[in-house]
């Protein structure tokens, strides 16, 4: 049996019905990401494990105890929010052990919790100072050891990066990584940060209208989306889809019977530029992204047929030039009408 498992957990806000009967078992020591678009769910699902929402539906179960309806207190769940939710007035060392004094534990308890958090998030410098007085990825690190020094059973992370730029974004994902190992605890994480999720998760669920459409590792996820959402919201750049109308008739024709007035899906590494005339399909280049490490081509065909092909080398291509494209279509995803996958390539 999982760990904490979920079980045709609903929810509804008056007559809306945000969360559609979810089944969901998690493993002891996982790491398990909640992604999707706004309004998905991730994060209502999210607080409704937390116990901050009413279930309306299902059970919820941790180590085989039911906790369905709980208070949160009850719950030995600890939650970091994307806001930091410090108290100004207090000291790091006063926010991170203000839970446990609440629950009156044994002073030296509180000190020995606090300190070990402290030292495994570098914040024994700042422990006398006030949250005004930190950077943000700092006060994030306040709220992650706030939730340490109560040793829950599992740790639950809303949307904790949102709040910092792009390099303490990275260094706190890794930080979080490395403290997941560490503790070996059981996290579920929500992020609307697919690469948080590619780089973070044991698994990944992506999440849709209040209900799952797929879960699986990262890889699994983009080698073998279930459908074509999946597919093109798991991948940076996302998986070029187009009707089999639009792209070039060598392409179409090697679509399989069931794709028919449907789509193909191909990732950006798998549509390769090159020279004019090296190619029957042909097309123009519409922006060039040159990132480094690698680069990104923006390229319209005559049909209409839009294409971003990743490459590991520079280019000397610029807006308006005349190309070729070599598709791989072995590597092709093929989608019916619905978004349903018809055929793909093997992992």
């Amino acid at each position: 049996m999982a760990y904490l498992q979920l079980k045709g957990i609903e929810k509804f806000f008056g007559d809306h019905r945000a969360i559609k009967g979810i089944d969901l078992g998690i493993q002891q020591g996982e790491f398990i990401v909640f992604v999707g678009p706004s309004g998905c769910g991730k994060s209502t699902l999210l607080r409704l494990i937390a116990g901050l929402e009413h279930i309306d539906g299902g059970t919820l179960s941790l180590e085989g105890r039911d906790i369905t309806h709980l208070p949160s207190s009850k719950r030995d769940l600890a939650m970091v929010f994307q806001s930091y939710a410090l108290y100004p007035h207090m000291s790091v060392y006063e926010n991170m052990c203000f839970a446990l004094k609440l629950a009156k534990v044994d002073p030296k308890v509180i000190d020995d919790k606090v300190k070990r958090a402290a030292d495994i998030l570098n914040l024994t410098p700042y422990l006398q100072r006030t949250p005004k007085e930190l950077s943000g990825g700092q006060r994030q690190r306040v709220a992650i050891g706030r939730a340490i020094v109560r040793a829950p059973k599992v740790f639950l992370f809303d949307e904790p990066l949102s709040n910092l730029d792009a390099a303490l974004r990275g260094q706190t994902r890794v930080e979080i990584a490395k403290l997941h190992r560490d503790l070996g605890a059981t996290t579920i994480y929500v992020t609307h940060d697919q690469v948080e999720a590619m780089t973070l998760a044991d698994r990944v669920v992506v999440l849709r209208d209040g209900i799952i459409e797929q879960v699986g590792t990262p890889l699994e996820l983009y080698d073998r989306p279930a459908n074509q959402f999946v597919a093109q919201f798991i991948g940076t750049p996302q998986m070029n889809v187009l009707p089999l109308q639009q792209v070039p008739t060598l392409v179409a024709q090697q679509a399989p019977a069931g794709a028919v007035g449907g789509s193909i899906g191909l990732r950006p590494e798998n549509v390769t530029v090159r020279a004019t005339g090296s190619t029957p399909v042909t097309g123009q280049v519409d922006l060039v992204e040159a990132l480094g490490a690698e680069t990104l081509i923006y390229v319209t065909t005559p049909t209409g047929a839009q294409f971003v092909a990743r490459q590991n080398e520079r280019t000397g291509l610029h807006a308006g030039e005349p190309v070729s494209l070599d598709i791989d279509t072995s590597q092709a995803h093929w989608f019916d009408t619905a978004g349903r996958v018809i055929a793909r390539a093997a992992a």
